[in-house]
Order: structure tokens, then C-alpha cells, then sequence
């Protein structure tokens, strides 16, 4: 049960991190949202805010590899697919209010070991993206670099399609990078 309740808890500061920001990701918030009890803050969470945020930072990296490893073993164009197929659903599902927690953090905290978390997390998720993409048809060095390509642009997709409220950006990003993959794996 206890374990439950730190899951909630990470889970809901990933959410609140994706709409909110880290400003708005208090520990108030995130048991508003979680209906968890108040004395789990300091129980699970010793640490203070940073120790939450720091769950929710690897618990980000962990989900976004438990997804590309859906589309293991298939072409490069199919993992990409994935990859941006999972950023216009969160994009429309929360009608352009959530985007990414990492994101979040990295721009708003003065914490160094923050930041390098985020950083952390980022490179694994490249890495991951990378040998997926490798192991899809891509050559090491392709696959490297369009793995950090097709990070980095989504995630600018996706912070632009939030600002204008609609997925003509993200749509357009998402297909010069399929088209990009798709030239690359020939």
C-alpha cells in the first residue's frame, strides 16, 4: 500500500509537471490530485520537492523507454512513428494543456542536480531511440543523430502546437521527420 501511494504521488507530479510546470507542481497539488494522505509527503518524499520532482524525472525516462520498447525489433520509420504518435496523443487527448515534465523542469529549476537529472534522462532516452533505430535499419551513426534530431524537434513540435492550441506545427515536424527516416533507411 505504501508503495502505492509513492507511485501516485510520482505519477501525479509527472502530470501536474506536463500542465503546470514545475512552479505549479506543489506538494499540495499533487495530493489534491492523488487523494493521498499529507503525511505521505514526508514519509515518502524526505528530501522535500526536489526528491519528488527527481521521482518523477526517472519515473519519465523509465515510461518513455517502456514505450519505444513496444515498436523493438520492427523498421526505424515504425519506431519514430511511435515516438511522434505518442506526442500528438498527449497533445490532443489533453486538448494542448500537457507536454513534456522534463521540459518542464529543465526551463524552470535552479537546481543543478535537477537539471542533470533531466539531462540524464534526456540522454536515455536518446540512447534508447538510437539503438532502436539501429537495430530498425538505421547505420550507429544515422540512428545517432537522427535520434537526437527527432527528440529535439518534437519536443519544439509539441511546445509550439501547445502555444497555438492546434497540431499543424507538431503534424508538419512529425512528417519532414518520418519522410527524413524513411530516406535514411533505404
Amino acid at each position: 500500500m505504501a508503495t502505492d501511494v509513492r507511485t501516485r504521488m510520482v505519477d501525479g507530479a509527472i502530470r501536474l509537471l506536463a500542465t503546470r510546470g514545475l512552479a505549479g507542481t506543489s506538494f499540495s497539488s499533487v495530493i489534491d490530485l492523488t487523494e493521498t494522505p499529507r503525511g505521505s509527503i514526508y514519509h515518502h518524499f524526505p528530501g522535500g520537492k526536489d526528491e519528488l520532482v527527481a521521482a518523477a524525472i526517472d519515473r519519465s525516462a523509465e515510461n518513455a523507454v517502456t514505450l519505444l520498447d513496444q515498436r523493438a525489433g520492427e523498421s526505424a520509420e515504425r519506431v519514430a512513428e511511435l515516438f511522434l504518435d505518442s506526442w500528438r496523443l498527449l497533445l490532443t487527448r489533453s486538448r494542448f494543456a500537457a507536454g513534456c515534465a522534463l521540459v518542464a523542469v529543465t526551463v524552470d529549476t535552479d537546481s543543478a542536480d535537477l537539471r542533470a537529472r533531466t539531462a540524464a534522462a534526456f540522454r536515455t532516452w536518446q540512447d534508447h531511440l538510437a539503438a532502436l533505430l539501429t537495430r530498425g535499419g538505421l547505420s550507429t551513426d544515422d540512428a545517432a543523430r537522427f535520434a537526437t534530431l527527432l527528440l529535439a524537434a518534437s519536443e519544439g513540435a509539441v511546445l509550439l502546437s501547445r502555444a497555438t492550441g492546434d497540431t499543424a506545427a507538431f503534424d508538419a515536424v512529425a512528417a519532414t521527420l518520418l519522410a527524413q527516416v524513411r530516406a535514411a533507411s533505404r
